[in-house]
């Protein structure tokens, strides 16, 4: 029996890529790296010829075709190799709810919903909620991918909007405030950045010209020292009568 060798390999459902599970042979045992922790392995091997195992806390990333071979050297005869699927359901995680377009009357606004993991995958459902009610959302919307179209929106349309990613395990919701509030706070944000951009280049040119005049200044002033300095080396012409004096 020392020549047993069983191996166990995980064909995922989301990758081409195969995963090592569980590698025996002549005693020995490796887990594969995603499986460490969680797999056991429900009896001695080598001792009763059965090489079940058992996975705890399983994930949607186990889901896939599980492979079973087992060989015991030098007796080849009859089947080595068995398989099964396992599909590991999961319930949708919290939704991300985002508006898109430009929140006025008359134009075209997206909203989108998304899960991030969920297994099947989700379907997603759009309401309106109107004093505490869930009604039925105007427009068109995709059950598959969570997005909704409402085209030439009208005021009626504004409120808040719920979205419900489903699917057999259980179901998640966010939700999202459709006003045209968002739309003037985009106007306001970007009136307020463009007076800040014109303070800017007020400032700056209030700097630029505060620094060319005192340079203006200061060349001036030190113009004016040099003409007064020129100006004391020049004798009068009283100073010149007097010298003429003192020699007579």
């Amino acid at each position: 029996m020392n020549s047993l060798l069983a191996q166990w390999t995980l064909f995922p459902r989301a990758s081409l890529d195969p995963e090592e599970v569980l590698y025996y042979q002549s005693g020995q045992q490796q887990i594969g790296k995603q499986f460490r922790n969680r797999l056991t392995v429900l009896s001695v091997i080598n001792a009763t010829r059965n090489a079940s195992i058992s996975i705890s806390n399983m994930q949607s990333a186990d889901s896939g075709t599980y492979t079973c071979d087992v060989r015991n050297f030098p007796d080849i005869s009859g089947q080595a190799e068995a398989s099964i699927i396992v599909n590991v359901l999961e319930k949708p995680s919290n939704p991300i709810c985002a508006v898109h377009g430009d929140v006025s009357t008359g134009h075209l606004v997206v909203l989108s919903c998304h899960s991030s993991k969920g297994n099947p995958a989700p379907k997603y459902t759009w309401s309106r909620i109107e004093k505490g009610a869930n009604m039925n959302a105007q427009g068109i919307a995709n059950v598959n991918t969570g997005i909704l179209y409402i085209s030439n929106i009208s005021q009626f349309e504004f409120g808040k909007y719920q979205c419900n990613a489903s699917n057999v395990v259980g179901f998640s919701v966010c939700t999202v405030e459709l006003s045209s509030e968002l739309n003037e706070a985009a106007i306001a944000g970007a009136v307020i950045g463009a007076l800040l951009a014109v303070a800017f280049i007020v400032l700056l040119v209030w700097f630029i010209t505060h620094k060319l005049k005192k340079k203006k200044y200061e060349a001036a002033k030190a113009n004016q020292a040099n003409t007064k300095q020129i100006y004391a080396t020049v004798p009068s012409q009283n100073s010149g009568q007097e010298m003429q004096e003192l020699q007579a």
